[in-house]
């Protein structure tokens, strides 16, 4: 079992025809096996994307219900939610101020982040994989220790 942190730029690829798309399902489909971790926030940005695509006509009134439907149930029942503490937030504003990440990628960071301490405090190995469409988001996460894929590389 792989572990995957996917920021919102990535598991929108699930939901929408984008480079990537492919990849994204494969990894995600619980047939694969891999435990697929997400921010609390991803929901709010997730569906907010899918709208704007909606609204700009790049995608049917119809296919946007279904993608926001398909998300909120994979929200609910398939990904492993980090949540956003105040201590969490704090880490955020470092990574935003060491990195000069926007607020939502350093909160995406520092949930990924997160994820390892939490299982390094509880004794466990961690080989998390952090995985993001955005080039400044990667290197951060990079600069950060963690490994990276972007599946934009993934056509």
């Amino acid at each position: 079992m792989a572990l995957y942190f996917f920021d919102s730029s990535s598991i929108v690829k699930r939901y929408m025809n984008e480079r990537g798309t492919a990849w994204v399902i494969g990894t995600t489909d619980p047939a694969a096996g891999n435990r697929i971790y997400v921010a609390h926030i991803t929901g709010v940005e997730v569906v907010s994307a899918i709208t704007r695509q909606r609204r700009s006509g790049s995608l049917s009134a119809a296919d946007a219900a279904t993608a926001i439907l398909q998300f909120r149930h994979d929200f609910a029942n398939e990904y492993r939610i980090v949540g956003i503490t105040s201590a969490l937030i704090g880490r955020a504003m470092s990574l935003a101020e060491t990195h000069a990440l926007r607020g939502y990628d350093a909160v995406q960071l520092a949930a990924a982040l997160e994820i390892g301490t939490q299982r390094f405090a509880l004794g466990i190995p961690t080989s998390l994989t952090f995985i993001s469409a955005d080039a400044a988001l990667n290197a951060a996460a990079t600069s950060e220790g963690l490994t990276v894929d972007n599946p934009n590389l993934h056509p």
